[in-house]
This record gives C-alpha cells, sequence and structure tokens, in this order.
C-alpha cells in the first residue's frame, strides 16, 4: 500500500532518500546528499568571449595572454606591440576558432 505524505509550503522531499527537507537546506540532514548546487559557486575555466573582446580591443599589447596566464608571451606582446599586429591577429583566428587554450592547456569556456 502507497502511503501520501504532505509537506509544509517550506518542505520539500530529497530527491536522493525520499526524506522530507526544508527547501532552504543545501544539504539533506538525512544523507547528506547536496540538494542544489550553491551559487556562488565559480565557473571553471577562463571565459572565450572575454578572451576573443580583450584581444580585439587590447590585443597589441597582449592582455588577453595575461587573461589566459601566459605571461611570459603577454610581456613579449607587450615589449614588440603584438609583433607590429601579426601576433594580434593569429591570436583573434585561434581563439575566434575555438583552438586557443589557457596556461593549463584547457579549451576556453563557451
Amino acid at each position: 500500500m502507497t502511503e501520501l505524505r504532505i509537506t509544509a509550503p517550506d518542505e520539500q522531499f530529497c530527491s536522493a532518500c525520499g526524506q522530507v527537507v526544508k527547501k532552504a537546506a543545501e544539504l539533506c540532514p538525512h544523507c547528506g546528499v547536496r540538494r542544489f548546487p550553491p551559487p556562488y559557486a565559480p565557473q571553471e575555466g577562463r571565459d572565450w568571449l572575454v578572451a576573443l573582446l580583450l584581444c580585439v580591443f587590447t590585443g597589441g599589447w597582449g592582455v588577453h595572454r595575461f587573461y589566459t596566464g601566459h605571461i611570459g608571451i603577454g610581456l613579449l606582446q607587450l615589449l614588440t606591440c603584438g609583433m607590429c599586429g601579426i601576433w594580434t591577429i593569429i591570436d583573434l583566428i585561434l581563439i575566434a576558432t575555438g583552438v586557443y587554450t589557457d596556461v593549463d592547456g584547457k579549451p576556453l569556456r563557451r
């Protein structure tokens, strides 16, 4: 026989164990499962659009290289003005096509 359980307006059922928990609870007190990710959780990786815009507007100074963690190449681009723009155009193509990676070798997050 199936039993019907009713919750208060500020309660709901845990999806993992089925016990009643408060809606505001991040963890289920019965089984310890995280009910939803915290809103302050940082996103993994660096953003593709930010790198692209930095390359477009400040590419000659290598600011996009600093943003993605390539400090040495960023300094070189800063001193050579993006190799008179050639390096900036190459980086712009690499970022736009999704080939460009950050210092850890991870692709930029879209």
